[in-house]
């Protein structure tokens, strides 16, 4: 069996739950690890998939490993290899893929309620749940590139999942952990710095931690039910 190929592009940003759910089916996968300098593979062929992680980091920025990565997912997507990305890695979807990465209207962090868009494809993709919390960590958002159809949303940010074919771009981190949670509170804690200042998108840590088994168990249903449809495209030889 091919092993999916996993992008790492921060230490904090770990796969997660991702390579969890890999794990309990027996897939076989390799970390790419961007952040400690591993190169990009020149072709997707050798994996049955691509997962990319998620970034403090802007697609847009002058980094030596964006453009590789864009060239990969375009010749994944043509070859046929599912790509799934969170958050940053959605982006890098998008932008690879004919959309564009611009500043969100505001910074979305901690717990969002999402809402599943009434088609055929998100009732497909989330297995007919209609709203539900996802973690969210972003201040930029991604287009939706053409032929892409929205399947998730919500008022600060409209476009929180796509599809297209086998692929999927999230602009959310369904990948949580509830040890993750807390690393990046404490990481990223300058975030919350003017707490007076906040918009009701960014919870403080305190308020991220309310109900949190309660929040991550919803959400880990809606995760299981987008990873198992995209498990299914898998290149698997």
């Amino acid at each position: 069996m091919k092993p999916v190929a996993v992008f790492r592009h921060a230490p904090q940003v770990s796969p997660g739950h991702f390579t969890e759910y890999l794990d309990e089916l027996a897939i076989p996968w390799e970390l790419v690890a961007v952040d400690e300098g591993a190169s990009i593979p020149a072709s997707p062929l050798a994996f049955g998939g691509l997962c990319f992680m998620g970034g403090p980091m802007s697609v847009n920025d002058p980094l030596p490993w964006i453009k590789p990565e864009l060239a990969l997912i375009r010749q994944a997507v043509a070859a046929g290899v599912p790509v799934i990305g969170h958050c940053l890695g959605g982006q890098l979807m998008s932008k690879a893929l004919g959309g564009e990465v611009r500043r969100n209207p505001c910074k979305e962090i901690g717990w969002s309620e999402v809402f599943a868009t009434p088609t055929p494809a998100a009732r497909h993709w989330l297995g007919g749940a209609t709203r539900f919390p996802v973690y969210q960590w972003h201040g930029e958002t991604f287009s939706l590139p053409p032929g892409a159809e929205r399947i998730m949303t919500n008022d600060a940010c409209a476009n929180q999942a796509f599809v297209l074919g086998p692929h999927l771009a999230m602009q959310g981190h369904v990948e949580m952990t509830e040890a993750m949670i807390h690393d990046w509170n404490r990481d990223w804690s300058s975030e919350f710095a003017q707490a007076e200042r906040l918009p009701a998108s960014v919870q403080p840590p305190a308020s991220q931690y309310a109900q949190l088994e309660q929040k991550l168990g919803a959400m880990r249903q809606v995760t299981r039910q987008l990873y198992a449809n995209w498990v299914s495209g898998l290149v698997l030889r």
